[in-house]
C-alpha cells in the first residue's frame, strides 16, 4: 500500500521560512496527481498547492507567489517550499496522493 510520511514543520517567526518534505512509497510516486493540504484549529482542510504527474502546479490564492510545490521523482519525495510565512499559515499540513494521507506536519507561525 501507498505510504506518506511528512516531515519539515517547526515553528518560525513571521517572514521565515519552512521546506515540508513528504516522502513516499508503494510503487506509484509518478503516475497520480499530488497534493499539499492545510487544517488549522475550527477549520476545514483546504488544498494548498497540486502538482499533476506532468509537472503542472496550482495554487491556494492565499499562498501564491509564497510557496512552491515540487516533486523529485527519482526520490519519491514530494516537497512545499514556504517562504515569507504569516501568522495565519499556521496549521497542520498533509500531503496527499491517491486517497492517501500522510500524518502530518504542524507549522506555527508566530508574530
Amino acid at each position: 500500500q501507498v505510504q506518506l510520511v511528512e516531515s519539515g514543520g517547526g515553528l518560525v517567526q513571521a517572514g521565515g521560512s519552512l521546506r515540508l518534505s513528504c516522502a513516499a512509497s508503494g510503487g506509484i510516486f509518478s503516475c497520480y496527481p499530488m497534493g499539499w493540504y492545510r487544517q488549522a484549529p475550527g477549520k476545514q482542510r483546504e488544498l494548498v498547492a497540486l502538482i499533476r504527474s506532468g509537472g503542472s502546479t496550482n495554487y491556494a490564492d492565499s499562498v501564491k507567489g509564497r510557496f512552491t510545490i515540487s516533486r523529485d521523482n527519482a526520490k519519491n519525495t514530494l516537497y512545499l517550499q514556504m517562504n515569507s510565512l504569516k501568522p495565519e499559515d499556521t496549521a497542520v499540513y498533509y500531503c496527499y496522493q491517491y486517497s492517501t494521507w500522510g500524518q502530518g506536519t504542524q507549522v506555527t507561525i508566530s508574530s
